[in-house]
Order: structure tokens, then C-alpha cells, then sequence
């Protein structure tokens, strides 16, 4: 397994299907904001993105995360949501953006 670099950039997957769905069907202003955070994380290191009081990223506790995933976690991707993600490797994975931000904590 290649060593993965800290201060490497985030790579981006937006394959997700639930994902594109949430993003796509956001009014504009909150979809041009969503867009925006994610430019923002594709020109950040890992080391950053943990960093970054602006994100929020936090390790979703309260779900199991699947075989194969170490952890899910969450960050803001607008001013009132929540995108739910995992790393692997250099990549973000992106899974969903939640309605409130109270429903990204539960399954």
C-alpha cells in the first residue's frame, strides 16, 4: 500500500448517485454554495480540511460505518448543510448532502 501524503491535495469523487441527486435538485443559491466548498476542497491538503474551522469535519459516530470504510464523516457544505464522506486515500468520497443538520446523524 503506497504511503499517503499529508500534504497532498484532496482528490474529489462526485460519482455517488445519491450524492449528484442532493446536489443537483439544490436551489441555485445553496448549489452554487455547495460547488463553491467543494472547489475549496479540491485546492486543500488533508491536512487542512482537518484543520479548517469553516468545514467542520467530524467523525459520524452515531452510524456504523460499512465494511471496508474506517469512518464516515461530515462537513459543511453550505450554511445549512451537511455532506456526508469518507476518505480513501487521497480521495473524498462523497455520499450524500442532508436536508438539516440534524438527519446527517442518523441512518
Amino acid at each position: 500500500m503506497a504511503k499517503i501524503d499529508p500534504d497532498g491535495l484532496v482528490r474529489l469523487d462526485l460519482n455517488n448517485p445519491v450524492f449528484q441527486e442532493n446536489l443537483l435538485t439544490l436551489q441555485m443559491a445553496e448549489r452554487h454554495a455547495a460547488i463553491e466548498t467543494l472547489n475549496k476542497l479540491r485546492q486543500m491538503t488533508w491536512s487542512q480540511v482537518y484543520r479548517d474551522s469553516g468545514l467542520k469535519w467530524e467523525k459520524i459516530v452515531s452510524i456504523k460505518s460499512p465494511p471496508g470504510i474506517d469512518a464516515l464523516y461530515s462537513f459543511r457544505i453550505t450554511q445549512a448543510r451537511r455532506a456526508t464522506a469518507y476518505r480513501d486515500g487521497e480521495f473524498i468520497r462523497l455520499l450524500t448532502i442532508a436536508p438539516d443538520h440534524d438527519s446527517t446523524y442518523r441512518k
